[in-house]
């Protein structure tokens, strides 16, 4: 089961599902994701690194939609925003990091 995608897609799940997907834990996919930005002189292209997920503990992946995700916001119904709704794929602020 993709916790990402089973929480997505059920809205109504009980206080237990959501307590049994958190003691499994996030999910952390390596995920095909990459951008190219143009520079002055050259583009550079970046590359999704799954390190990521070693610095910011709250972050998750979901390979089907193939976007990131706030695991805490998912499990535990926080608030709505790019994070637990699309999924984010770039550079992006999230309450949890401040």
């Amino acid at each position: 089961m993709n916790s990402v995608d089973f929480l997505l897609t059920n809205k109504d799940i009980t206080y237990e599902i959501r307590t049994e997907i958190k003691r499994l834990g996030r999910s952390i996919p390596d995920l095909i994701i990459s951008k190219t930005d143009v520079g002055k002189s050259r583009n550079y292209s970046r590359n999704f690194n799954s390190s990521v997920y070693d610095r910011f503990k709250w972050l998750c992946g979901c390979p089907i939609r193939n976007k990131l995700f706030c695991f805490i916001c998912l499990v535990m119904g926080g608030n709505q925003s790019a994070w637990t709704q699309e999924g984010c794929v770039g550079k992006g602020r999230h309450k949890a990091t401040a």
